[in-house]
């Protein structure tokens, strides 16, 4: 039994006849007629009666909601899977460090939704470390931040933008002062900031990215921390709360703070490459898939650096 068999059938019901039938079949209707006849051949009995073609016999008359309840769900069916082929329906599972999620994320998101409506979308946040275990888990399907702690060679990295590395600390702190006195002193076309040796005198904050400083003078901060704290939250009240400065990458700086003050360090200059990665030799859902070429470009398109910040 074929599904076009039962398709022919429900064409000769609905249109009245096997002329009328073929013709919204486009095929003959010696061929029409052939399809159904293999079809009662099949069931073992008539579907239509033989003096009225266009007549459903009892037993056709039994089969007729059977089949059409059967070929609505098997249309919703190839509908759904078309819709799952072309990413227009299904789920993506999204890690991502928090810092992108409250900056980057929300409009990507709305870019997003605007052309698959549909997905279902899991958002989950972590840290750059637990970002790359989840993905190498296969918790989720893409992630987003910065992939120092993975081996090159289990993903495929997308740079999207470079994050630059900076010193926070309150607007009163003696390095906000100083940087606004070295400002007036020098030439404007310099680019003005902090030395890592105007930062040892101050307790020092460790959190997850001052991995950055690892392998450069400034590594001596992170030996000689006073605290070290994981969470973003508790992190900004240490800060607020005057127990000392730290170093953050910019986007990780909320935009509307107002006790505290991002702070350019020059030297050394770092910077983390933010970007989206997959794993890799590993295909990904067309629904994971358009979010990811979604996401690189319209990233490179609307979010340089400098309007993030």
């Amino acid at each position: 039994m074929k599904i076009q068999q039962l398709r022919h059938f429900l064409f000769v019901v609905k249109e009245g006849g096997f002329r009328a039938a073929a013709e919204r079949a486009n095929r003959s209707q010696a061929a029409l007629s052939a399809s159904i006849k293999e079809l009662e051949k099949t069931l073992g009995q008539r579907l239509f009666e033989s003096g009225n073609k266009a007549t459903l016999t009892p037993f056709g008359e039994t089969c007729l909601p059977k089949i059409e309840q059967f070929l609505t769900t098997y249309k919703a069916l190839e509908d759904d899977l078309k819709a799952s082929a072309s990413g227009d329906k299904g789920k993506i599972r999204i890690a991502s460090v928090p810092s992108l999620v409250t900056k980057l994320l929300p409009s990507v998101l709305v870019e997003y939704a605007k052309k698959h409506p549909d997905i279902e979308i899991v958002l989950i946040d972590d840290n750059s470390v637990g970002v790359a275990n989840r993905l190498l888990a296969g918790e989720v399907d893409l992630a987003l931040g910065n992939c120092i702690s993975i081996d090159q060679a289990d993903i495929d990295f997308t740079p999207l933008i470079s994050d630059p590395i900076g010193v926070v600390c309150l607007n009163s702190n003696s390095l906000n002062q100083l940087k606004n006195q070295s400002e007036k002193q020098q030439n404007r076309s310099r680019k003005k900031g902090l030395k890592w040796q105007q930062l040892v005198a101050q307790p020092f904050i460790y959190n997850g990215t001052c991995r950055l400083l690892e392998n450069t003078p400034a590594e001596v901060l992170n030996r000689n921390a006073r605290y070290t704290v994981e969470n973003i939250t508790s992190l900004f009240s240490l800060l607020r709360n005057d127990l000392g400065i730290t170093t953050l990458p910019k986007l990780a700086f909320p935009s509307n703070e107002p006790e505290l003050v991002w702070l350019d360090l020059l030297e050394p200059a770092l910077d983390r490459q933010i970007g989206i990665f997959k794993l890799a030799n590993k295909t990904i859902s067309p629904p994971a898939q358009a979010f990811y070429e979604l996401c690189i470009a319209y990233v490179q398109k609307h979010y340089p650096l400098s309007d993030m910040a």
